[in-house]
């Protein structure tokens, strides 16, 4: 019997948050602030992006799950808390290097499409994932 497809975008990020931090670099994302579940100053929201400090000087209370990454900050000194579905998290690097990983928004989708799908019993009308979809990251 399949299981369903955990995506490993959360695990990737915590390691590279935790790799950029101990490396003594400054860690940053990229969010696509596009949905109503993203919770971000619209003030800094450029073009349907915002860029965010998540290093520990910068955030309190940061909290990157399976689902969400959360966290307190301040916005031109205004407080503001940050709540970002992961699948909406497009970039994780390192400011002083750009050092990092990029993820692609439709490749999440896809992932919790075919979970929901599968469960309805819907999967035999989809393709099944292929193998061949691997990007080099520089």
């Amino acid at each position: 019997m399949p299981t369903a497809r955990i995506s490993k975008r959360p695990y990737l990020l915590r390691a590279l948050y935790d790799w950029i931090n101990d490396s003594g670099l400054t860690p940053y994302v990229v969010v696509a602030a596009n949905s109503e579940r993203v919770l971000v100053p619209q003030d800094f929201v450029n073009e349907g992006r915002i860029v965010l400090n998540v290093s520990p000087e910068a955030v309190r209370n940061l909290t990157i799950g399976n689902d969400v990454l959360r966290f307190d900050g301040r916005f031109s000194g205004t407080p503001y808390a940050v709540s970002v579905p992961v699948g909406n998290v497009l970039t994780i690097y390192a400011k002083e290097t750009s050092e990092g990983m990029m993820f692609d928004l439709e490749e999440e989708q896809e992932v919790k499409d075919e979970a929901t799908d599968s469960s309805r019993g819907d999967s035999k009308d989809k393709p099944a994932p292929r193998g061949d979809h691997l990007k080099v990251v520089k």
